[in-house]
């Protein structure tokens, strides 16, 4: 058995699809240049939101877009292939803004996406419970902060705490901002042709650069695309 090189967000992506797969969800992926229809307004984002202005968003010469979070293909998959619907989504996403140790125009997201009959909060921080108990081998405390994203109502910034002695002193007894997440705006439903009647939802989002940089003790994101390979040769899995 020999070791291969592999970058970790190649391992993390693997390993958060793993957990949600054997949660029920199945993958689903979905073109990064995207219509501004599934970008935005089927997400419930507003014409005059700023997140539509050239600052943030790469805009092509046809007038799409690169996507600017995975978000997009929960959008295309309701409207293709309606409710229920259980998917996660991994796939890169694309901002345009100056890049730093914690920012590149370029990163990695995934997207949860949960819809049928009696989906309730509950339900939904149960998986989140389940998911970092899993990701971070650890016991886990959750802090939801209540926040605005048009897809989502009610949303929320989600913070979780690790609990236990095998949880590295960086990361031990710190309130730590993971991810975004809500039950899924009526709207979002509506413009797929869901009915909001019979049918509610909850969805989340992730850097999974984040819960990378967060795993392996990686303090600049830059290094995920750097082309030096000493940065590349202290990750490996067994073959």
């Amino acid at each position: 058995m020999s070791d291969i090189k592999i970058n970790p967000i190649v391992s993390v992506t693997r390993e958060i699809v793993n957990i949600f797969d054997s949660l029920g969800f199945s993958v689903a992926e979905g073109p990064e240049i995207e219509t501004t229809e599934f970008n935005f307004d089927r997400l419930n984002v507003p014409k005059e939101h700023p997140a539509r202005d050239m600052q943030d968003t790469f805009y092509t010469k046809d007038g799409r877009v690169l996507r600017t979070h995975t978000s997009s293909v929960q959008a295309r998959y309701l409207k293709e292939h309606g409710a229920p619907v259980k998917i996660v989504v991994p796939g890169r996403a694309f901002r345009n803004e100056a890049t730093d140790a914690t920012h590149e125009a370029q990163f990695n997201q995934f997207e949860l996406l949960h819809v049928d009959e009696g989906i309730n909060f509950a339900q939904l921080r149960y998986v989140m419970i389940e998911f970092f108990k899993r990701f971070f081998n650890s016991e886990v405390e959750l802090r939801l902060r209540p926040s605005f994203f048009p897809f989502v109502e009610p949303g929320v910034e989600v913070d979780v705490k690790l609990l236990g002695d095998n949880i590295p002193d960086r990361l031990r007894d710190k309130w730590i901002e993971v991810l975004g997440a809500g039950m899924v705006h009526p709207n979002v439903l509506s413009f797929a042709g869901v009915d909001t009647d019979k049918y509610t939802g909850y969805a989340l989002g992730g850097g999974i650069d984040r819960f990378a940089m967060l795993k392996f003790a990686i303090e600049d994101i830059r290094n995920f695309y750097s082309p030096d390979l000493r940065f590349l040769e202290q990750f490996s899995i067994k073959d």
